[in-house]
């Protein structure tokens, strides 16, 4: 069984690669994907926390979360490569500035 820290660090690497994907050309459809793909594989880490570790570090936000991971996972011709880009802009550097404080 991983550490906490282990999956934390782990769901790190998939956020940053994430906004790092999602901040290159507007028309890169590829880019897009790899973003979508690294939302969802960062938000699948975090499912594998204890729950208790998880409420505590993103209480009522995770619901929302899990539904993004869902919509990316089970309807990936439906998201809007839009949504994509301003979660990489607005939502992850929220979750990563969590992830980095519970870290530290």
């Amino acid at each position: 069984m991983r550490s906490t820290d282990e999956l934390l660090r782990e769901a790190l690497f998939h956020f940053t690669l994430a906004v790092d994907y999602a901040n290159a050309t507007a028309d890169d459809q590829m880019a897009v994907d790899a973003a979508s793909t690294r939302m969802s594989a960062g938000i699948e880490t975090l499912n594998r926390l204890d729950p208790s570790v998880r409420d505590q570090l993103f209480g009522g936000s995770w619901p929302l979360m899990w539904g993004m991971r869902n919509r990316i996972a089970h309807g990936y011709l439906l998201v809007d490569p839009e949504t994509i880009r301003r979660t990489a802009q607005t939502d992850i550097p929220w979750i990563t500035s969590v992830i980095r404080d519970s870290l530290a």
